[in-house]
């Protein structure tokens, strides 16, 4: 039986929540929410092939990011030690948050996949007011995530 989540669609406000970072510091959404755009993109697990793929494409673009004024944040399930070795092992310049009890992802309702199994990949554009205008979820193409982002991005601004 599937358990109840949120479901953030386009055209929600994103939800608050506080998550440490992979420096071990408290992050609170509130402090970016209704101030820039942001890129909120969930995904399985440090250090993997795919997720690593992704990671260091928003890092490799993370200049065109910044330039469009916007916030990238990784979160995953992994601590706070984990994602710092793999933001250090990849030089990402970008915020990655440890969802370990996996609140957060519950709280977006970001589907499994893999039987259930794996947390799924996830990506939520975020207007500077807050709304959700766009979601993009695929496990298979993970650069994909960054090039879709950076085109909605690029519409907004």
């Amino acid at each position: 039986m599937m358990s109840q989540t949120n479901n953030i669609v386009v055209g929600d406000i994103v939800p608050i929540f506080t998550l440490k970072d992979q420096n071990n510091n408290q992050f609170n959404l509130n402090d970016y929410r209704g101030k820039k755009p942001m890129v909120i993109y969930f995904y399985p697990k440090d250090d993997t092939p795919g997720c690593t793929k992704e990671a260091c494409s928003f890092r490799d673009e993370f200049e065109v990011f910044s330039d469009l004024n916007v916030e990238v944040i990784g979160i995953s399930s992994d601590n706070v030690a984990s994602h710092k070795k793999f933001s250090d092992k990849y030089n990402l310049p970008f915020t990655l948050l440890a969802d370990t009890d996996k609140k957060v992802q519950k709280l977006f309702g970001v589907p499994k996949s893999f039987m259930g199994l794996v947390p799924g990949r996830v990506t939520y554009i975020v207007d500077k007011n807050g709304k959700v205008v766009h979601v993009f979820n695929s496990m298979k193409d993970a650069e994909k995530h960054i090039t879709e982002s950076l085109s909605i991005l690029k519409e907004l601004n």
